[in-house]
């Protein structure tokens, strides 16, 4: 089945949120783990890429532009993502 594009999420953390945390973190290692526990969290069919592009199946374009991004983000735990990720 080929998939479809189905929006964009920004994933990644901003720069004010490291200036807040007031440490010196792996970004990319950060961004990447947070990517994946993002696809863990996911319905199979439904994956988002690393440039924040959602990809779904043709079948599940629909649930995928219904989900709460920002709900999901914020059941990521950041703070040991972060803890696991220093420079």
């Amino acid at each position: 089945m080929s998939q479809v594009e189905a929006g964009i999420v920004s994933y990644t953390l901003s720069s004010d949120y490291y200036a807040q945390v007031g440490a010196d973190f792996d970004t990319e290692a950060v961004d990447d783990a947070i990517l994946a526990e993002l696809n863990r969290m996911l319905p199979l069919g439904i994956i988002v890429e690393r440039n924040g592009r959602i990809l779904a199946d043709e079948d599940k374009e629909s649930e995928a532009r219904s989900i709460d991004w920002a709900a999901l983000l914020k059941r990521i735990d950041v703070d040991q993502i972060l803890a696991d990720h220093p420079r």
